[in-house]
């Protein structure tokens, strides 16, 4: 050893190199990452997830996550599997948390529109899984990672320039009326005006602009409809009662074509007429429901706004027309009246606050999703009490649908805050234990990789960090995967360039959370060793339960480079030369027999 230099290759490997003495000692010398808090996920590829739990405890973890990401794989998991799995963790003394399936809890399908039955749909996949996962942990609280969103848009794109400045390149919206959602792009310069818009100023600008139109589209049929009227000529007097009764009849159908034909030449000149009136009265009716469901849009619009002046508007327009709706609607010759009515009423919706056609999917998504969460919430509140398994929400990797801190915060703040509302409503329960037990039971999942991928759009490590911080007070779970913020691989800790040891300092949240480590089978796919090691290698943790030394990363450098590996384990010609040979144990007890023996019974495969 010549000055700090280490002397074995790959002793300074940990979240902090630069941190070391003799070996480095990882990346804290006051706090050492426990190695029963570093788990591994299973291979979500394979409904038999008993044998590779089974496979996997050799590795000395002694956190798993059991995998049900894929929907079509999990349903082939027989239920039974899951007491199995749980009487498995009983014998060995593991911890056990579940991955739940990738659906979209808004109900937003792949095609790019809502329907509520699709929300539904989604909530009831989520709930069967989280059904069957709270056997894995019966007398406890398991906890079940559901991801934010599963093909969404992200919300709003933003890119950070050299000079630090973060620019909106697109917002994604949605029309609620329509159920289908598309991305307004971010506009440039205006070179009449010289102005440089903002994507939420061209939003403004595009509710004002439909709302408009539609107001004078259907101000334009109401136009129409009274102006063919006003053309008809009718002397006045008995001779324009007798037409008006007769168009009355016509319309409502008990006056027929051929009863006009009777009437000689009046008849034929009346049924010309009436027909010209048929005409306009289309453009009436369009208008009238045309106005009628922009009164209705309007109004859902105030009273989420809480304008109480627009209110008192909308509610005096009301009062003022309806009786000249109930008239029209016994009355077909009411055209002139109902098209003024229209027209006055279209006057009044032009006055208030344009409602908002296009919404931020963001707001959309926060509203439909939480309501998936909150009612599966409240099922397994109904169902399992005080041993309901934790919805965890995950951030999916940056770029996608809600994947910053502040989407996952919004989310879950409104997610308990409908579920409290449910368990004082449906349950009798008081405000503060209901607020109580939204909190313990509703809380995120944070990938510490998914989140670094926003250094692909200019951000920088303290970026990173600044998302972290704003979760930091929801986090109840952790998945462990490193990158180097470009692509969604998945490396053991310390071999990119996430911040980790800045992210275990912001709270006692990261640091007691279960760490899950991720992307098992494509680091093995290309290095074909387990990450474990080198995970415990990068925090530090003590080999030994006493939290003392020696640590995994001293351990780790001792035995040579870090590709080298850790060397054969208990080599055989050790036993040989020494004694005590096991290689005729069965492979289940570590020998070389295969097939079925008297000591270990039926082998798992």
């Amino acid at each position: 050893m010549v000055g700090d230099e280490n002397f074995y290759a790959g002793a300074d490997y940990g979240l902090d190199p630069n941190f070391q003495n003799e070996f480095s000692v990882g990346f804290n010398e006051g706090y050492r990452t426990p190695a029963a808090t570093i788990g591994l996920t299973l291979d979500g590829r394979t409904a038999n997830q008993i044998t590779d739990l089974f496979k996997k405890l050799g590795t000395g973890a002694k956190t798993f996550e059991i995998q049900g990401t894929m929907p079509e794989v999990l349903d082939s998991i027989p239920k039974q599997h899951f007491t199995e799995i749980n009487r498995l963790k009983k014998l060995t003394g593991i911890d056990l948390t579940f991955h739940g399936p990738l659906v979209e809890p808004t109900g937003i399908g792949q095609q790019g529109n809502w329907d509520p039955a699709m929300r539904e749909q989604a909530e009831t996949r989520i709930w069967s899984a989280v059904e069957r996962a709270q056997k894995l942990e019966p007398d406890g609280n398991v906890i079940v990672t559901l991801h934010s969103s599963n093909g969404l848009p992200e919300p709003r794109s933003r890119i950070k320039t050299d000079d630090g400045r973060v620019i909106d390149s697109n917002l994604a919206v949605i029309d609620e009326r329509t159920g289908r959602f598309g991305v307004l792009p971010k506009t440039g310069k205006d070179f009449l005006t010289g102005e440089v818009s903002s994507v939420d100023t061209e939003l403004k600008k595009l509710n004002e602009r439909n709302w408009s139109t539609e107001l004078s589209n259907v101000n334009i049929s109401a136009s129409r409809g009274r102006d063919v009227f006003a053309n008809v000529e009718v002397e006045e007097g008995e001779e324009k009662e007798k037409f008006l009764k007769h168009y009355r009849d016509y319309v409502n159908g008990t006056l027929k074509d051929k009863d006009l034909e009777n009437m000689g030449a009046w008849g034929k000149e009346a049924k010309h007429k009436f027909d010209y009136l048929s005409y306009g009265d289309i453009f009436v009716r369009d208008s009238y429901n045309g106005f009628k469901n922009l009164f209705n849009e309007a109004y859902g619009a105030v009273q989420k706004s809480g304008s109480t002046e627009d209110l008192a508007k909308l509610d005096k327009l009301k009062e003022e027309i309806l009786p000249i709706i109930n008239e029209y609607g016994k009355d077909p010759t009411k055209v002139i009246e109902i098209g003024n009515a229209v027209e006055r009423g279209i006057r009044v919706l032009d006055s208030i606050a344009p409602p908002k056609i296009f919404t931020p999917i963001k707001e959309f998504a926060v509203d439909k999703a939480s309501e998936t969460f909150s009612n599966v919430a409240l099922k397994s509140y109904k169902k399992f009490g005080e041993h309901s398994p934790i919805l965890s929400i995950e951030n999916p990797p940056a770029g996608m649908g809600m994947s910053r801190a502040e989407d996952i915060r919004d989310l879950i703040i409104a997610s308990r805050k409908k579920f409290a509302e449910k368990l004082v409503e449906k349950e009798g329960m008081s405000l503060d234990s209901a607020k109580k037990q939204a909190e313990k039971l509703i809380g995120a999942t944070w990938d510490v990789g998914h989140i670094n991928m926003i250094r692909a759009s200019g951000y920088s490590e303290s970026d990173v960090v600044a998302e972290a911080k704003k979760i930091a007070p929801f986090v109840k779970h952790v998945h462990l995967s490193d990158n180097f913020g470009l692509e969604h691989t998945e490396l053991p800790m310390g071999m990119g360039n996430v911040p980790m040891k800045k992210i275990l300092k912001l709270s006692e949240n990261f640091k007691k959370a279960k760490k899950i480590i991720e992307g098992a089978a494509g680091w093995y796919q290309h290095f074909q060793t387990s990450p474990l090691a080198k995970t415990m290698s990068a925090f530090g943790s003590p080999i030994y339960s006493m939290q003392m030394a020696p640590y995994w990363n001293q351990a780790a450098g001792a035995t040579g480079g870090y590709w080298a590996g850790q060397g054969q384990t208990l080599p055989e010609q050790h036993f040989n030369m020494y004694g005590a040979g096991f290689s005729t144990l069965p492979v289940e007890l570590g020998g070389q027999m295969s097939g079925k023996s008297r000591v270990s019974g039926a082998p798992m495969e």
